[in-house]
């Protein structure tokens, strides 16, 4: 089976490869440069749903794999509080979608300030480690956690939840 991540950023195809690991006994996973739709740094969920199916949908157009992933980070305010997640969309050949998230972190408000301004996370985060590449290996959610849940593991998560549409007996989403 062929699986194809709308993105060449290694922590995301990584994610994908930890979670097919788990879901399938033989998958082949490769990234594909593909642009999300929204802005650099998404400001909502809304925004973060949207750039994860653009990603997906662009990506199975591109190759005609089995199934396509994408991922998109998204800030969303909360109560007040920001915080940052993965949002991630699966599609399969008959256009099909499943949805799955990572698990939600919190950002300080000068920093969400930041990014509402345009600045990317990413940035910011290099900024902090001095890291060219972190954006690529652990991500924010590796570097808050002092490397424990790195952004390849986080965004496995969501990655299996957004293939659960797929695998699972039970049927908790219906079909449109």
């Amino acid at each position: 089976m062929k699986v194809v991540v709308g993105s060449k950023n290694a922590a995301k195809i990584r994610a994908a490869e930890i979670a097919l690991k788990r879901i399938f006994s033989e998958v082949e996973v490769e990234g594909v440069e593909v642009v999300s739709g929204v802005d650099g740094q998404p400001k909502s969920d809304q925004d973060g749903i949207t750039g994860a199916i653009n990603r997906a949908r662009a990506a199975l157009q591109k190759t005609g794999a089995d199934y396509a992933i994408g991922m998109e980070g998204a800030i969303s305010k909360v109560n007040g509080r920001w915080f940052e997640s993965g949002w991630v969309a699966v599609i399969n050949k008959e256009g099909k979608v499943g949805l799955g998230s990572s698990a939600r972190f919190e950002i300080s408000k000068k920093v969400a300030q930041e990014l509402l301004n345009g600045r990317e996370l990413r940035h910011t985060i290099i900024d902090m480690t001095g890291d060219q590449e972190i954006y690529q290996k652990e991500g924010a959610m590796g570097m808050i956690t002092n490397g424990h849940l790195p952004r390849d593991l986080a965004y496995s998560h969501g990655v299996i939840f957004a293939f659960s549409r797929f695998i699972s007996k039970y049927k908790l989403v219906e079909d449109k």
